[in-house]
């Protein structure tokens, strides 16, 4: 039957003049079906012909089955195999005179095609064909005019034009049979040669569902959209040159912009009329007469057509201007229209049923593509296989950078490989930049402002935050974010907006166009080199309006910053962007600051303030994590529009500000402000604030009287060594949900008030040993919201009814400073985790719970594609379990995956590996690039605690981690890469910083889809349990 990916074929079906396949051909399976016949089905398949095969699955029974009488009656054209045996299979026999029937009641074709027998054998019934009727007239079964009828009509098929195949060559004759086909099929299928459309059968398959939602009677309009050089116009064309010869007309107009802009409107008209029509000389004087030519000569066509890049609205007019339009209503039933835009608002606009995007090609699809234009093979030669998926991760799965950097590859040597993929890096390919800025160049200036700070600073980002940016900046995000997506060149999804890597080459490539050895006269800065290249003295530095030096852009090195102080128009500076482990050093003076400034994130900012001409009105975020700030500023400054002060590990700090006109401040983060003794009263009185972390405050001695009507939803204490009371006012909060005073030493009593905190959820008292009035927690039981209390002492739990009438457990429980077990399963971190218990008899137990929970997850990664998740385990042990096959010593790990990589089937690897714990509080386990610590974190990383507030008291006892890696990231980050296992992520002291733990051996395994199941059934029980 039909496959999936032709499904559109099917549903396009519904005039007589449409098939649903193309070509039927009867033979005796076993005289051909490995050898003649599979050649063949092959070749029509190569070519986009699809063909029935006549299955010896659906031979059941006396009767011809139904399955073969509809694919008979749906098919345009007939070949019949005759080998020796062919008249000894009555149901050949009753098959061809079936076929007969059909080519006598509606004009089709059938090609007789003689195998190993001679033609006038077939004629005339003699030799083995006459043996095989003898047979079939002794038999009862048959009546004498069924076989009468077969006499006939095998004289009749024999009669007819064909080919005698005896003694010549096979693959000859099949590439002539197919080349008669598609002459009859009337297809132009030699303008895309099938093997070079790498990835299209997906897409067609895709294609096919959407094109078939809606009725088969109806006129469908379809739109295919994507960014620049990803494959609309080459999907459009092979799916033309596929369906077009179903349709009694058909059109494809492969640049519409191009026409539209040289001829106008008449000559699209003339296009669409010539070619549908099949007239080359037609005469249009003006477009009314080109439309009512149009209105009556298309009138109930049955018709297929396609137009390409469309960029303009009027472009369309005549087409599609709304669903009564010129052609929904003229053409006939079953036409589709496919039109081709990277704009999806044209689309929209003209009221397409279904648009489907076009997504870069997957890994394999990019290799195969890739291995075709420089090896012109489907495999890579060894000496080239880093480098091969170095540039492959570079062009991230866009066809048009692919073939432009393969072919010039072709033939060439290593060195002249490694040189071009250096220049790769840094100089794009001017004809892949000209075909992504089409679309940029037809954005509005503001548009084109949102796509550059993108393409420069926010891909991968969350949408509300880079909306927040954007607005501040006056680009209006709300609808220019919603044109770039329209035009492809952002996606939004999961809420982060995402842009692919060659357009945000395409955005640098722009910023740095015109002056591109002079940096001080870009508008953005984004990399370490180019904003050393701006001296003190450059005067057009005022042109810069944006700096964000971000973790990939960070080499090791002293950086001068005197030339920040002549940057008046810088309105967003980030230096360590997303990345706590900025490793620079600053020299130089800050005379002063940009007072447009709106967004100021400086990790380990090295001055004492910040410079006195600063004036701070404008900014809507302030960072300055682990700084050496002292006090922000001397006296008092307005911030009207500050959203979110964070001052994170500054242990210097031992002032804040007055900012009680900072009415809009949400989150304020003083976490290890070790110096700092109280926070004014100003803070707790700003009436939006959510968050207040004051975490590691050693020095703070008491915290300010709370205002009525906040809305403070969550307030961290802990580690205030010296704090003794908390304010009563505290009992005003009524949105607190979450109150932190973990290792409140000195903390003697809890105020009363805290009773009437109905929305608290969560509250944490572990090592507040001095707290005497703990009988309060028991009258805390009434809180609705409430879910969870810690403190140190017994377990106690108690029943309580929530407003909906379900039961559920509250508990107040007992966490241990040094409590071994915590089950984690929140957010994106996932699996179970159990230290310093090196005397656990049940050690079998624990690691089987944590093996096959990791299992159970990667079975959901692999259904729903739940990348984002971090998942394994953590439990005491000293060998790795015999499933790992494959078990090294030390801690460099190396992986090859060419021998997997082209198997579906495989979805992962599972490592473990035996480490020493080391003595901090641990965040994360990963791989780097180097044995050193100074280097920077390498790829792939696996969650330990994280969120989780959890002091351990290590014994550096053995234990065995257990984690698995995706599929993706093995091929984009690991392959053939060294990688060394034992980097640790751990915070001591409210600090995070770097170290390396002891790793003694590893073990991994390829996983496969079977090995799931497997492992689930295995553990099913532990699981239950």
């Amino acid at each position: 039957m039909a496959s999936t990916s032709n499904a559109i074929f099917q549903c396009t079906s519904s005039s007589s003049s449409s098939f649903e396949y193309d070509v039927f051909v009867s033979f005796r399976g076993e005289d051909t079906r490995n050898s003649f016949t599979a050649f063949l089905f092959e070749a029509l398949k190569k070519q986009g012909i699809e063909a029935f095969k006549d299955d010896k699955d659906i031979r059941k029974g006396e009767s011809i089955a139904p399955e073969l009488i509809r694919a008979i009656e749906g098919s345009h054209v007939f070949l019949v195999v005759f080998s020796k045996d062919y008249a000894s299979s009555t149901w050949c026999l009753r098959e061809l005179a079936h076929i007969w029937n059909c080519i006598q009641t509606s004009p089709r074709l059938l090609l007789p095609i003689f195998y190993d027998v001679d033609p006038s054998q077939v004629r005339k019934q003699s030799g083995d064909y006459e043996k095989a009727f003898a047979q079939h007239q002794q038999s009862s079964r048959f009546q004498d005019k069924e076989i009468k009828t077969w006499r006939e009509v095998l004289n009749h098929v024999a009669s007819l034009s064909g080919w005698d195949i005896r003694n010549k060559q096979q693959h000859a004759v099949i590439e002539e049979i197919v080349q008669q086909i598609k002459n009859i099929l009337g297809c132009k299928f030699s303008i895309l040669p099938y093997d070079n459309l790498v990835g299209m059968e997906s897409h067609f398959a895709k294609l096919s569902k959407l094109i078939c939602l809606g009725p088969v009677n109806d006129v469908r309009v379809v739109g295919i959209t994507g960014m620049g050089g990803i494959g609309k116009s080459t999907l459009g064309r092979a799916l033309y040159e596929r369906i077009s010869y179903r349709f009694n007309s058909s059109c494809y107009i492969d640049d519409i912009s191009k026409l539209y802009g040289l001829e106008g409107p008449l000559g699209v008209q003339k296009q669409l009329l010539s070619q549908s029509l099949k007239e080359r000389n037609l005469e249009i004087c003006n477009v009314s007469d080109g439309t009512i030519l149009a209105w009556n000569r298309l009138a109930n066509a049955n018709a297929l057509i396609v137009l390409d890049n469309v960029d303009q609205d009027k472009q369309l007019d005549m087409f599609t201007g709304s669903r009564n339009d010129l052609l929904r209503k003229r053409l006939g039933k079953g036409s589709i229209i496919i039109i081709i835009s990277r704009d999806q608002q044209i689309l929209k606009a003209h009221g397409v049923d279904v648009i489907y995007q076009v997504k870069p090609l997957n890994d394999n699809d990019a290799l195969r593509l890739f291995c075709k234009k420089v090896f012109k093979n489907n495999y890579i030669m060894s000496d080239f296989e880093k480098l091969t998926y170095d540039v492959l991760s570079h062009c991230k799965g866009h066809p048009l950078a692919i073939e432009v950097v393969g072919s010039s590859l072709f033939d060439k040597d290593v060195l002249h490989w490694r040189s071009a993929l250096t220049w790769l890096r840094e100089n794009k390919s001017k004809s892949i930049m000209n075909v992504l800025r089409i679309s940029f160049d037809q954005l509005e200036d503001t548009h084109k402002e949102i796509f550059l700070d993108i393409a420069c600073f926010f891909n991968n980002d969350m949408v509300e935050y880079v909306k927040e940016v954007l607005d501040f900046r006056g680009f209006n995000p709300e609808s220019g974010l919603l044109v770039l997506v329209d035009k492809s060149l952002i996606t939004m999804d999961s809420r982060v907006i995402r842009m692919h890597d060659l357009l945000c080459d395409l955005g640098k490539y722009i910023v740095r166009e015109k002056s591109p050895r002079k940096p001080w006269k870009w508008s953005r800065l984004w990399d370490v080199k180019d904003f050393l290249k701006v001296k003190s003295d450059n005067k057009a530095a005022e042109n810069v309006e944006a700096i964000v030096l971000s973790k990939k852009s960070v080499i090791l090195q002293t950086m001068r910053i005197d030339a920040l102080s002549t940057m008046s128009s810088l309105k967003l500076l980030k230096f360590g962007y997303k990345n706590v482990g900025f490793q620079i050093n600053f020299s130089g003076t800050l005379a002063k600051l940009s007072n447009e400034l709106g967004y100021l994130s400086w990790i380990k900012y090295p001055f004492e303030c910040l410079p006195p001409s600063f004036e701070p009105d404008k900014l809507v975020e302030l960072r300055l994590p682990y700084s050496n700030i002292k006090q922000l500023w001397e006296g008092t400054k307005p911030l009207p529009n500050l959203r979110r002060l964070d001052l994170f590990g500054s242990k210097n700090l031992i002032k804040m500000p007055y900012i009680e006109d900072a009415l809009y401040l949400e989150s304020l983060n003083l976490e290890g402000c070790i110096q700092l003794e109280e926070i004014g009263l100003s803070i707790v009185l700003s009436p939006k604030l959510t968050s207040l972390n004051l975490r590691n405050c050693k020095s703070l001695i008491k915290l300010p009287r709370f205002g009525e009507d906040l809305i403070l939803g969550k307030l961290v204490l802990e580690g205030c060594r010296k704090l003794r009371h908390i304010d009563p006012s505290i009992g005003l909060l009524k949105k607190l949900r979450e109150l932190n005073l973990k290792n409140c030493k000195n903390l003697v009593s809890l105020p009363n008030s805290i009773l009437g905190l109905n929305s608290l959820q969560y509250l944490n008292l572990s090592g507040c040993s001095k707290v005497y009035n703990t009988e309060l927690l028991y009258e805390l039981r009434d809180a609705e919201q409430l879910k969870k209390i810690d403190k140190d002492g017994a377990p106690i739990h108690f029943q309580s009814t929530s407003s909906d009438s379900r039961q559920h457990k509250k508990s107040v429980s007992c966490l241990m400073p040094s409590s071994p077990i915590f089950q984690c399963y929140f957010g994106n971190k996932a699996g179970l985790y159990i230290f310093n218990c090196p005397k656990l008899v049940d050690r079998e137990r624990c690691t089987n719970m944590a093996f096959s929970w990791m299992m159970q997850l990667c079975s959901q990664v692999r259904l729903f594609s739940l990348w984002y998740y971090h998942f394994g385990g953590v439990t005491p042990g000293s060998e790795i379990p015999r499933w790992f096959n494959n078990e090294h010593e030390g801690n460099c790990v190396s992986l090859d995956a060419s021998p997997v990589m082209h198997d579906r089937n495989w979805i992962g690897v599972a490592f473990c590996a035996i480490f020493v714990v080391p003595h901090e509080t641990l965040l994360a386990m990963g791989f780097s690039n180097s044995k050193g610590p100074r280097h920077l974190f390498g790829d792939i990383r696996v969650d330990f605690y994280g969120d989780v507030d959890l002091e351990l008291v290590l014994d550096k006892s053995d234990h065995m981690c257990l984690f698995f890696l995706k599929r993706h990231d093995i091929i984009a980050d690991f392959h053939l890469k060294h990688r060394y296992l034992g980097r640790w992520v751990s915070r001591y002291d409210g600090v995070l910083k770097e170290s390396y733990a002891e790793v003694k051996k590893y073990g991994y395994r390829w996983v496969y889809k079977g090995d799931i199941e497997q492992r689930k059934r295995k553990f099913g029980e532990i699981e239950e349990k």
